[in-house]
C-alpha cells in the first residue's frame, strides 16, 4: 500500500511538473511575439529614419521627414501591435477564411467571394491620386517591414494566435488598405436586409396598412440643426423560412439592426463656455478583442494629426489636428437596390435586360478549405451587380420561379476614391476644405462632422444613388431588374448630400437619427438607425446655453432612455397602482412590486438598478406576444424592441391597436391585456436567469459589454484569457448606446457600442480626450491588451495631446526605424 501511494505521488508530481512545464513553453512561445518598443531596426523601403515614440497608453506618436516616411511607420507600429487582426481582415475580404478554420467559414467566404470586393478594391488603386498613392505604398512597406523582422528575428510569428493557425502572411500590398474599407462598408450596410423583410412581411400580413406600424417611417422633417410600394412578383412564397445567415464571430455580415451607428454633435464658439468651437465622437461597432480601432498621432508635413485609425488602413479615420476636427456617424443613405433578374427560360445563363436577353458576366472562383477538398463556385453578374444566392437574408423566400437576385451597391465601385477623399481630409486646414475634398468620397456613405477654430458643420459624404422617380419601389423592396425607370442612373451630384454649415442655434448634432425630409428620389433614406437617442440628445443641448468638453463628455455618457420614459406611461397605462395587495410569493405579487419600482424609475439605465432589467425584459415580451401571431415564423427576425411600433400600437394610430387581439383566440384582446401578460411573461424569464429578488437585481449582470476574441473568445480556458467581459450602463436607446443581442439565451448582452470615443475642444486642442473599449495591442499577454477597457467602462479618457515633449516624458518605448 505504501508502495502504490509513493507511485501515485509521483505521478502526481510528474504530472504537475509537466503541466507546469507546458504552461511554460506556452508562455515562452506566446511571449516571443511581444513586440519591444524600445529599440532600433533596420528596415527596406525607408527613404529617411523614422521615430516612433510610445506614450504611457502605448498610443505611438510618429515622426519622420517627409509624409510617406511617417505612414511607413504606421505600417510598421500597427503591424507591431493588430498583425492578427491584419490578417484576418484581408482574409475575410479576400473569401479566403476557410484556408485555416475549415468548414466553420465557408459560408462565409462564398458570399464575399460572390461581392468580389477585393478585386474591386485591387482595381480601384489606380484612381487615387498621387499622394494617396504614395502613403498606401509606403504603409504597405511599413508592414511587410515588420514581417521581415519577425521572421528574421524569429520573433513567434508575430501573433500567439499564429501557433495555433500556422499560415503563411503574405506580403501587404496597397489594394489591401483599399479592400478592409470596403470590408467596413459591409459591416455598416442595413440596407439589403432591410428590403428582404420589409418584402416578407408584405407578404405575411393581411392586412396591408400594418406594415407601416412593423416597419413604420420615421415622422418629422429631421433634425441636424437645433434652432435659436410596389407588389411582389407570383410565386413568391409566403410562408416559407429563411436560411440563417452565419452566426459566427468572424462573419463580417451584420444581422439586423447591428449595422452602423454612431454618435457626433459640435458646437460654434457662440455655444461654448470657452469661445472655441467643440466636437464630440463615438462611432458604434460590434465590439471585439480587440477593438478594431488603434489611437496613433501622425506628425505629417502640414502639421501633427491624433485620433482613431484601423489597423490596415494608413489614415485617421475619427480625430482632429490642430486646425481641424472631423467625427463620423453612419448616414443611412440608401446605397444598395436588389433586383429581380428574369432569366431566360431558353438560355438559364441569360437575363432579361431593357435591350433584351444578356449573357451573364460568369468567372469561376476556387475556395480552399482546410481538411476538405476546394470547391468551385461560378460568380455571376449582371448590369445591376453581382447575382446573389438565395440564401442571402432569406433571399429565396421572395424570389419566385424562374428569376434570381442581383445587388447594386455603391461601395461595388472599381473607380473608389474614398481612399483618397480621406488622406485629403486628414489633411485639411478647415471646414471648408475638408467638406471639398470629401467629394471624392465614395462608399461608405456617412455624416461627417466637422469643426475648426471658428466653423461647425456637417455634411453627408457618399456616393447618392441616382434613382428614376418612377422607380417601382422607391428602393424600398426588390424590384424588376430589366426595366430602365428601376435602375440607377448614376450618381447624385455632391451638392445635393444634405450639408449644415454654421447653423444660427450654433449646435449640430447627428445620433443616426432623421435629418432631412425630401420626396423621392432625393429622401436619402427610408430607413435611419435612431429615432429615440435624438430627443434625449436634443434636450441636453438645449439645457445649456453654452458647452463645454465636460458637458459634451457627459452627453457622451448620458443613459437616460427617453424611449423608457415615453413608453411605460402608455404601456403600464392601466396597470400603476390597481387592486389589492396580492399575498406575498404569488405572480400578482411579483407584478406588483415591479409596478412599483417602475413607477419611481426615471428611465436612467445604471448597471447597478433592477429596473432597467425589468423594463427591457417587458419591452421585448410585449412586442413578442403583439406580432407572433401575424407574422408567425417571421416574428423571430424582429429581434429588438421597435419603439416607435410600441407606440403606434398603444396610441391607436390608424387602428394599430388591432396588433393587441391575438387572431387565433376567440376573445378579444386589449391592449392592457397584452401588457398584463407581457409583464408576467418577463418576471417568469427574470425569475429563472436572475432569481425573484427583485430589488436586487442589476441590469449589468445582463448587459455585459463581449469585448470577445473572435477566434479564441469561445475556446475553454482560453476564452478568461482572450475575452473582455464587463458590466455596463446605457442600453438600446441611450446617447451611451449599448445594443443587445437580442438573442437567446442572453438576450441583452451588449455587443455593439461605442469603440472609440473622442471630444475635442478647439479652444484648448491639448485638452482634447480620447479612448477605446480595450486597449492598443491585439496581444493578450501585453500589459496594453485591455488597459483602456475599465477606463471606459468608467467613462474615463486619456489625453489626447499632440505636444511631443508631452508625449516624450511619460515613453513606454522608442523605436527607430533607419534605412538598412
Amino acid at each position: 500500500m505504501r508502495l502504490l501511494f509513493r507511485w501515485l505521488m509521483r505521478i502526481a508530481a510528474g504530472l504537475v511538473v509537466l503541466v507546469v512545464a507546458v504552461i511554460a513553453l506556452v508562455y515562452f512561445l506566446a511571449s516571443q511575439s511581444l513586440p519591444d518598443y524600445d529599440q532600433t531596426v533596420k528596415v527596406d523601403g525607408l527613404a529617411a529614419p523614422v521615430e516612433i515614440v510610445r506614450d504611457n497608453a502605448n498610443v505611438p506618436h510618429i515622426f519622420g521627414e517627409s509624409d510617406p516616411d511617417v505612414f511607413f511607420g504606421l505600417g510598421y507600429a500597427h503591424a507591431q501591435d493588430r498583425l492578427w487582426q491584419m490578417t484576418v481582415l484581408r482574409r475575410t475580404v479576400q473569401g479566403r477564411l476557410s484556408e485555416i478554420f475549415g468548414q466553420r467559414t465557408v459560408t462565409v467566404d462564398k458570399l464575399l467571394r460572390r461581392l468580389d470586393l477585393y478585386r474591386l478594391a485591387l482595381q480601384s488603386v489606380e484612381v487615387q491620386d498621387d499622394y494617396t498613392k504614395a502613403a498606401l505604398r509606403a504603409y504597405a512597406d511599413g508592414v511587410n517591414a515588420r514581417l521581415a523582422e519577425i521572421n528574421d528575428e524569429a520573433l513567434g510569428r508575430g501573433a500567439p494566435e499564429m501557433f495555433l493557425f500556422n499560415i503563411p502572411v503574405a506580403p501587404w500590398q496597397p489594394g489591401d488598405s483599399l479592400a478592409i474599407i470596403k470590408l467596413m462598408g459591409l459591416q455598416l450596410s442595413g440596407h439589403l436586409e432591410e428590403e428582404v423583410l420589409r418584402a416578407r412581411t408584405s407578404l405575411m400580413l393581411d392586412d396591408p396598412a400594418r406594415l407601416s406600424d412593423i416597419l413604420p417611417d420615421v415622422p418629422g422633417s429631421g433634425i441636424a440643426a437645433l434652432p435659436e410600394y410596389a407588389a411582389l412578383f407570383p410565386g413568391a412564397q409566403r410562408f416559407a423560412s429563411a436560411a440563417p445567415m452565419p452566426d459566427d464571430p468572424l462573419s463580417p455580415f451584420p444581422r439586423r439592426g447591428l449595422a452602423g451607428a454612431s454618435n457626433a454633435w459640435t458646437a460654434a464658439p457662440s455655444r461654448s463656455a470657452s469661445g472655441g468651437t467643440l466636437l464630440a465622437n463615438d462611432p458604434h461597432l460590434g465590439f471585439t478583442a480587440p477593438a478594431i480601432w488603434y489611437l496613433a498621432r501622425l506628425e505629417l508635413a502640414n502639421g501633427g494629426v491624433i485620433g482613431a485609425s484601423i489597423p490596415g488602413v494608413p489614415a485617421i479615420m475619427a480625430g482632429r489636428s490642430d486646425r481641424l476636427g472631423w467625427g463620423l456617424t453612419s448616414s443611412y443613405l440608401d446605397d444598395q437596390d436588389l433586383y429581380i433578374e428574369k432569366l431566360n427560360p431558353e438560355n438559364p445563363e441569360e437575363y432579361l435586360t431593357p435591350d433584351g436577353y444578356k449573357k451573364f458576366d460568369s468567372r469561376p472562383s476556387i475556395i480552399d478549405i482546410k481538411d476538405a477538398p476546394p470547391i468551385t463556385l461560378t460568380l455571376r453578374w449582371t448590369e445591376n451587380g453581382p447575382v446573389l444566392p438565395g440564401t442571402f437574408y432569406g433571399l429565396e423566400t421572395i424570389t419566385p420561379p424562374g428569376h434570381v437576385v442581383s445587388l447594386s451597391w455603391t461601395v461595388l465601385s472599381p473607380r473608389d476614391t474614398s481612399m483618397s477623399a480621406s488622406m485629403a481630409l486628414m489633411i485639411s486646414d478647415d471646414v471648408q476644405g475638408a467638406i471639398q475634398a470629401a467629394e471624392r468620397f465614395i462608399a461608405p456613405s456617412q455624416n461627417l462632422s466637422l469643426a475648426d477654430r471658428s466653423t461647425i458643420a456637417m455634411k453627408t459624404i457618399g456616393a447618392m444613388p441616382k434613382r428614376d422617380a418612377r422607380h417601382h419601389s422607391q428602393g424600398r423592396m426588390p424590384s424588376q431588374g430589366w426595366l430602365p425607370e428601376n435602375r440607377w442612373q448614376g450618381r447624385m451630384p455632391y451638392s445635393s448630400n444634405p450639408e449644415f454649415v454654421s447653423p444660427a442655434g450654433g449646435l449640430l448634432g447627428n445620433t443616426n437619427n432623421k435629418i432631412i425630409d425630401r420626396p423621392f428620389p432625393e429622401h436619402v433614406s427610408f430607413v435611419w438607425g435612431d429615432t429615440q437617442r435624438v430627443h434625449r440628445w436634443e434636450k441636453l443641448m438645449q439645457d445649456r446655453e453654452v458647452h463645454t468638453r465636460d458637458s459634451f463628455i457627459e452627453a457622451q455618457l448620458d443613459t437616460i432612455s427617453f424611449t423608457a420614459r415615453s413608453l411605460l406611461p402608455l404601456i403600464g397605462a392601466d396597470l400603476w397602482f390597481t387592486g389589492e395587495s396580492a399575498p406575498e410569493g404569488t405572480p400578482e405579487r411579483q407584478r406588483q412590486i415591479a409596478l412599483a419600482l417602475l413607477a419611481e424609475w426615471n428611465g436612467e439605465m445604471n448597471e447597478y438598478m433592477p429596473e432597467p432589467l425589468i423594463y427591457a425584459a417587458w419591452l421585448r415580451a410585449l412586442q413578442k406576444r403583439l406580432i407572433a401571431d401575424d407574422l408567425g415564423p417571421l416574428a423571430e427576425e424582429f429581434k429588438h424592441v421597435e419603439p416607435l411600433f410600441i407606440e403606434r400600437v398603444y396610441r391607436d394610430i390608424d387602428g394599430a391597436s388591432a396588433w393587441c387581439d391575438v387572431k387565433q383566440s376567440a376573445p378579444v384582446e386589449t391592449c392592457t391585456d397584452m401588457a398584463r401578460l407581457a409583464l408576467n411573461d418577463a418576471l417568469v424569464w427574470i425569475s429563472e436567469r436572475h432569481g425573484t429578488a427583485l430589488e436586487s437585481l442589476r441590469w449589468g449582470d445582463a448587459h455585459q459589454a463581449t469585448h470577445d476574441h473572435q477566434v479564441l473568445g469561445e475556446v475553454p480556458l482560453l476564452r478568461y484569457f482572450m475575452n473582455i467581459r464587463q458590466s455596463t450602463s446605457g442600453g438600446d436607446n441611450t446617447l451611451q448606446r449599448g445594443r443587445s443581442s437580442g438573442e437567446d439565451p442572453d438576450p441583452f448582452l451588449n455587443v455593439h457600442g461605442a469603440g472609440y470615443r473622442g471630444v475635442y475642444d478647439f479652444a484648448d486642442p491639448d485638452s482634447s480626450v480620447f479612448i477605446t473599449s480595450t486597449g492598443q495591442s491585439g496581444h493578450f499577454l501585453s500589459r496594453y491588451y485591455d488597459d483602456q477597457a475599465q477606463l471606459w467602462r468608467r467613462g474615463e479618457y486619456i489625453p489626447m495631446s499632440l505636444d511631443t515633449d508631452l508625449a516624450r516624458a511619460a515613453a513606454v518605448g522608442v523605436t527607430q526605424l533607419v534605412p538598412r
